[in-house]
């Protein structure tokens, strides 16, 4: 069995036990919101500060270019899902519940394990430098919600600004360029909880399942998942091949930009009072949805 299916294999099944842990009532979507916490304020920024603070930064120049990659990608496939939804008439609270979904990738939950897995260290490096650009779309769709919707530009700017993950890979270069000793028992403290993320994730996400949202979302679901799932990663291969990637770097822009929609969708749903259960529905279903494409796109590469 070779790499790619073992890894996907892996993330079904560890997203399956989150599932299966929810409908033997071990688990409750209660659990959620204090797992996510735990992962994005603590597994997640460990888990990344380790990587780059050992990370080759001769490689700085060549990673730079993947934010640029998917932020592009991001871009073009946003604003023509944009003036397709403007056709079919949608009121600006559904266009922006679905347009978030579209725009923003899992560059992080679903993108780092998948990447890891299947290209290892050298992958998930580029993963990271990829997850940089959600951040980036994240920062400008909050002040195009601000606008369009009315809210405190200063709250949008804290939240990123004070963003764990950020903070892991500005401490972690800073760390790494400077050479910084952090001592063995801090150093095997941050790895071992980093290893607990990617677990946790899926099996927050198998938590998160509701297939109910099929049935009353139907039509937006199908076109979310047709531009997140296959518009968007056909952006970032003709972007990628324009400008001239190659082996990982190519690969690995091309994976990140397949990834399902991301769950900062749903925080800027809900902080900006839009349709947070139709964008929980888009995300959800096209996670699952993604367990199959994935597959296929990393095959082609």
């Amino acid at each position: 069995m070779n790499a790619i299916a073992v890894t996907i294999l892996s993330i079904i099944l560890m997203i399956g036990l989150g599932y299966f842990l929810k409908r033997i009532d071990f688990l409750s979507e209660d659990a959620i919101d204090p797992l996510n916490k735990l992962v994005m304020y603590a597994l997640l920024p460990c888990m990344i500060f380790s990587a780059i603070s050992t990370a080759d930064l001769a490689l700085l120049p060549k990673l730079g270019v993947l934010p640029l990659v998917i932020i592009s990608s991001s871009a073009i496939t946003g604003i023509i899902s944009y003036f397709i939804l403007k056709k079919l008439g949608l009121d600006d609270v559904t266009l922006w519940s679905v347009l978030v979904t579209i725009m923003i990738a899992n560059t992080g939950f679903m993108g780092y394990p998948v990447t890891l897995g299947i290209y290892g260290q050298e992958g998930f490096l580029r993963a990271i430098f990829s997850d940089i650009a959600t951040l980036c779309i994240f920062l400008m769709l909050s002040y195009v919600l601000v606008l369009k919707f009315g809210g405190d530009a200063k709250t949008a700017l804290k939240k990123i600004v004070f963003f764990p993950s950020l903070w892991a890979i500005i401490l972690g270069l800073g760390i790494n360029f400077f050479s910084i000793p952090i001592g063995p028992v801090l150093e095997n403290t941050i790895e071992y909880l980093g290893q607990g993320t990617i677990p946790l994730i899926m099996i927050v996400l198998g938590l998160s399942i509701n297939f109910d949202g099929i049935s009353r979302s139907r039509s937006m679901i199908a076109f979310t998942s047709i531009m997140k799932l296959a518009f968007f990663p056909a952006v970032a291969f003709l972007i990628a091949s324009s400008i001239g990637l190659v082996d990982l770097q190519y690969k690995v822009s091309i994976v990140e930009a397949a990834m399902p929609s991301g769950m900062m969708s749903l925080l800027l749903a809900i902080t900006y009072n839009l349709n947070h259960e139709l964008t929980s529905d888009c995300i959800l279903i096209n996670t699952v949805t993604s367990l199959i494409t994935l597959p296929l796109i990393i095959m082609l590469l």
